[in-house]
């Protein structure tokens, strides 16, 4: 199917996807797991449906996946030519003429490709996910998705009655030990405890729900001194609930995160926008595009950093190009901050780390790639080298010197 490839690019692709998918997949999976147990505790917390996490996790995965997308392709390229170089496969393709530029013509296609996704995810995607994903936190906390009522505890609807419920089946359709106290303006009271119950919609009023509570028992308090509370028993009956009145969500861009890249350009450069939404947006606008622009520079980051000493197997590269990513990230973060205030221009929180991040990693490209035995990070690969010797003796087990033992006297001649 490939055959229009060069070999040698076929198997340059197989070594990069490879470890770039499990890359990804897991620095998704990891994000996603560490904000999963946070979700499922705030919706405990709240009372809201499980499948609702589910949900949110969703609206979450093209804002993970647009930092898990050059991390991936970062260590999905470096590793390729780490395994190239540590099997002496890089030095015979060196031999017969391949450099360098060249054998960086199946990554840096596989680059385009994911910038021009990242570029989908965090100009147009991402926006709307993250929306929607405040739209459902909004409706957990406001009790629309059914958060309302919190088993084993008492809720107070409509500032008239206080419920509570034992336990609860079938994803709320089923209530078990219900006992609701009712009390109206003329100040009487009813106390309602009931075995079992369903709450049941009404076509008429959207705003009312009917509580349908089966085998239970009604005591009504009149409130006036002398008279004895009634008490009466029930089969079925039917308790009215008004519902407390909600605001609608807010509409989308009230953050500037939630912009997409029209709105963005609409906004920033418009004269008549305020001064702090168009602060916001130069800001956001700017900060998607050099994170994106960065890309083009992972490869040429990995192969740096992929190089080790001769002789030498260390895995230094793959930790540093990770603090160098991150770091540079984080980076940008503050300058997003700094910007969206008009505190700081954008070009000199933005783009002067950007060339100067930039003019690094071509430095360093330019020591691996055209200096004989240059290395890109050859200092700290010696120190690194010589802390693991001088751990490794310190934590390497001493043998005990052995007891003197006098030889033994030859047995005498027969």
């Amino acid at each position: 199917m490939f055959n229009f490839i060069p070999a040698i690019d076929r198997y340059i692709l197989r070594l990069t996807v490879v470890p770039m998918l499990g890359v990804f997949a897991l620095a998704a999976s990891l994000l996603m797991l560490d904000k999963m147990l946070r979700l499922f505790d705030f919706v405990a917390v709240e009372g809201g449906p499980v499948g609702v996490v589910f949900k949110m996790l969703g609206a979450l995965i093209p804002e993970y996946a647009s930092l898990a997308i050059p991390l991936g392709l970062l260590l999905g390229v470096l590793l390729a030519f780490r395994k190239l170089a540590t099997s002496s496969e890089l030095d015979t393709m060196r031999a017969v003429g391949l450099s360098y530029n060249r054998l960086l013509r199946m990554p840096y296609l596989i680059t385009v490709v994911l910038m021009a996704v990242n570029v989908a995810l965090v100009f147009y995607v991402q926006p709307l996910s993250r929306y929607y994903y405040e739209q459902l936190e909004y409706e957990l906390r406001s009790g629309a998705l059914g958060a309302s009522i919190k088993v084993g505890e008492f809720t107070t609807l409509a500032d008239r009655m206080a419920l509570r419920i034992e336990e609860s089946e079938d994803d709320g359709r089923r209530l078990i030990g219900i006992f609701a106290r009712v009390a109206n303006k003329k100040g009487q009271v009813l106390s309602i405890s009931a075995r079992e119950g369903a709450f049941l919609a009404t076509r008429d009023n959207p705003d009312t729900i009917i509580l349908r509570l089966t085998e239970g028992t009604i005591i009504q308090d009149t409130g006036m001194k002398g008279q004895t509370p009634r008490v009466l028993s029930f089969s079925r009956h039917d308790l009215p609930i008004d519902l407390p009145a909600m605001e609608k969500f807010r509409a989308r861009g009230d953050e500037t995160r939630e912009y997409i890249l029209p709105e963005l350009l609409r906004i920033g450069w418009s004269r008549d926008s305020a001064p702090d939404r168009r602060d916001a947006s130069v800001a956001s606008f700017n900060f998607r595009l050099v994170e994106i622009v960065m890309m083009f520079l992972m490869p040429l980051l990995a192969v740096a950093l992929a190089i080790p000493p001769k002789r030498s197997t260390s895995a230094l590269g793959v930790f540093v190009s990770i603090v160098m990513v991150v770091a540079y990230h984080k980076v940008n973060q503050y300058g997003e901050d700094v910007a969206s205030i008009g505190r700081l221009d954008p070009v000199l929180a933005f783009w002067v780390p950007f060339v100067l991040f930039a003019g690094l990693i071509l430095w360093m490209y330019y020591r691996v790639a055209y200096v004989p035995g240059g290395q890109a990070i050859g200092a700290l690969e010696m120190a690194f080298a010589k802390l693991s010797k001088r751990i490794g003796k310190l934590f390497s087990r001493r043998q005990p010197p052995r007891a003197y033992q006098p030889a033994a006297d030859p047995a005498p001649a027969e």
